[in-house]
């Protein structure tokens, strides 16, 4: 177990009687780039929110590198493995308040530099760390939340139908940073995705419906 990045076994989860997800079991090594597919309403996203610590399983054991999730602090796994919201969560008043958030919570000082470089990146000028959160157009706030997501690289980033909502010009700025993030700091990444593009860059496409584990190729 101690060799997989991740290892699922037998993971089901239950809400309000309904069986959502039942007997998903499956190991991710390093290196991976898996996409669930599958129709809408089959428990892709409640997968990856399992994953993500941010739903627990009602049955069946998550590892995170051998270890049982539920015995990893949320807070430091969080720093590792990172969630990537379908609709962009922003917060506070402005843009560097936002980007500043990881260093708070490390209690360590706004990285400006990087900050810059990773804007500059997706499009967005430097000036814009002043700029108000309500004043961005909605492409604008999801590329912000990416940044905000790799401030600190992550060991893993869980990327959920982030791009189901962009027009073609974001779609595509998106997709590029989050490629060189795979390529040339190897950020092993887990997604949720309808589009094609990105099932046909993933290393292995695991299929959901109806709540189970169809195939894995």
């Amino acid at each position: 177990m101690s060799d997989s990045l991740f290892q699922l076994e037998k993971v089901g989860f239950q809400a309000n009687g309904n069986q959502i997800l039942q007997d998903i079991s499956f190991t991710v090594n390093k290196g991976e780039v898996i996409v669930f597919s599958g129709p809408s309403g089959s428990g892709k996203s409640t997968l990856l929110k399992l994953i993500g610590t941010l739903l627990s399983p009602t049955s069946g054991k998550i590892y995170y590198r051998g270890t049982d999730l539920q015995k990893i602090d949320p807070v430091e796994y969080r720093k590792e493995v990172s969630y990537f919201f379908q609709n962009a969560s922003l917060f506070d008043e402005t843009v560097q308040e936002n980007l500043s958030f990881p260093a708070r919570i490390r209690e360590e000082g706004f990285d400006r530099e990087r900050a810059k470089k990773l804007l500059e990146r997706v499009q967005i000028p430097e000036t814009y760390l002043s700029k108000e959160v309500k004043e961005l157009s909605g492409g604008e706030k999801q590329r912000v939340a990416l940044v905000r997501n790799l401030m600190y690289q992550p060991k893993v980033l869980l990327l959920d139908e982030v791009t189901s909502s962009l027009d073609q010009e974001n779609r595509a700025i998106v997709l590029d940073l989050v490629r060189d993030m795979m390529k040339d700091q190897q950020t092993m990444v887990l997604a949720v995705t309808h589009n094609q593009e990105e099932i046909d860059q993933a290393s292995r496409l695991i299929t959901i419906k109806g709540g189970k584990m169809e195939e894995s190729k």
